[in-house]
């Protein structure tokens, strides 16, 4: 049996682990379009912050590579998938066989629809050539604008400001961190980014992008005027590399749906990571849930299957954690309240500048913590109630007995709750 594998980050290599646990015999074959051995893209803004150099962003070596018995194909692009011929059509023209294949292509920077933004000095932070060719630019004192206030624009913001940039970020929505974090959240953070001298233009729009006859670059907004910078980088949202699949895909929603085993709508063709719109742990509809750990889990239940091991994926649960500005910065679920839910809130517990949990019932369905680390800690401690859809009776038990000088807040009313002895 043929296996062939399209990606070598965390849903592929996950893959490939999974199913070598189970066979240990057929032929696999990983199809790569970077030259290299698997890196760690959320290790990139660590390089440019010089806390972790070139060598250490490596995730694999080659050596790895061989104690799995894979083939290699690195540098090489996939253009076409032919599910009749079961084969993988390359740029080079070559064409590869597979019985049994996993598409873990990822995804891809987003780019808005404004004018110049495809011309000189403009940059992204999505590959390995993209933090190397930013580290050269990152010299003290130069000027550089970010468009976008997710967590991949806010990284490129804080490792810029450690190497000594003047850092403008513009977002047009009205507050940071948008998909992330709730409004009173993004406040706290937007301040901190101002103390650290991060220029943050919220609700603005970008109308152009033009180099000047100097090299300097352009940006002119709406209300704000024109701001003359020497490199803009743009994070303003990811897209599914699901162009492989055309057949699979579902008229106006981006990504490659998958059933719970992670397989497409073709047969022995499977879908695993970012390029993926899985089961969620909620239920309902099928959502893209472009994160490290999602696409892990995805890719052990991928490759259990390629082995016919017939694994379902419990389906993905949002949670993002960073460090950013001096904060820890973590949200799990949904945290943006709904009617009927409860809501609990407490400001500057213990080194938690901020920590909100939304439940239902008894049940909690999200939490954004701000602050010390221990904040993501214990979100990770909530996670299996959130997805499991656990009772959490005992909330103050739960949260380990500090004074949290805590506000339970039901939609519509508030009840104040003594201090947790």
């Amino acid at each position: 049996m043929q296996v062939t594998i399209v990606g070598n980050s965390a849903a592929a290599l996950s893959a490939l682990e999974g199913f070598r646990e189970r066979d240990q015999t057929a032929s696999v074959t990983l199809v790569s379009a970077e030259p290299v051995p698997a890196y760690s893209r959320v290790l990139l803004p660590y390089y440019l912050r010089r806390r972790l150099s070139y060598e250490g962003l490596f995730i694999r070596q080659m050596s790895d590579y061989a104690r799995l018995r894979v083939a290699t194909e690195f540098g090489a692009r996939v253009e076409r998938v032919d599910p009749a011929t079961c084969e993988l059509e390359l740029a080079d023209g070559r064409r590869l066989g597979f019985d049994r294949l996993l598409l873990a292509t990822g995804s891809s920077p987003a780019r808005p629809p404004i004018p110049g933004l495809d011309g000189p000095g403009i940059h992204t932070l999505w590959t390995l050539d993209d933090a190397t060719r930013l580290d050269s630019l990152f010299r003290e004192g130069a000027r550089v604008m970010v468009l976008g206030s997710g967590f991949v624009a806010l990284q490129a913001a804080w490792a810029a400001r450690q190497r000594g940039l003047q850092v403008i970020v513009v977002e047009l929505l009205d507050q940071i961190l948008p998909r992330v974090l709730d409004a009173a959240a993004a406040r706290i953070l937007h301040e901190q980014l101002l103390a650290y001298g991060v220029d943050v233009r919220t609700g603005t729009r970008t109308d152009g992008v033009e180099t000047d006859h100097d090299g300097k670059v352009r940006v002119s907004t709406d209300g704000t005027g024109a701001f003359a910078v020497d490199a803009v980088i743009v994070a303003t949202g990811a897209r599914p590399n699901d162009g492989l699949l055309p057949e699979c895909l579902e008229p106006g929603k981006p990504g490659i749906p998958v059933a719970d085993t992670m397989e497409t709508s073709v047969d022995g063709v499977f879908a695993a990571g970012d390029v993926t719109r899985g089961p969620t742990s909620a239920g309902g509809p099928r959502e893209i849930h472009a994160l490290w750990p999602t696409a892990v889990e995805q890719g052990r239940v991928a490759g259990a299957n390629l082995a016919e091991a017939g694994v379902a994926y419990a389906g993905s649960l949002s949670m993002n954690v960073t460090e950013m500005f001096g904060l820890t910065v973590a949200s799990l679920g949904r945290f943006v309240e709904d009617d009927g839910d409860d809501v609990f809130e407490s400001r500057d517990l213990a080194g938690i500048r901020y920590l909100k949990l939304v439940s239902r019932a008894g049940v909690p369905v999200g939490a954004i913590s701000l602050g010390d680390p221990e904040g993501a800690a214990l979100l990770g401690r909530l996670r299996p109630f959130v997805r499991q859809r656990r009772l959490l009776p005992d909330l103050p038990t739960f949260l380990e007995g500090r004074d949290l000088g805590q506000r339970l807040v039901g939609r519509g009313a508030i009840k104040e709750k003594t201090p947790c002895a």
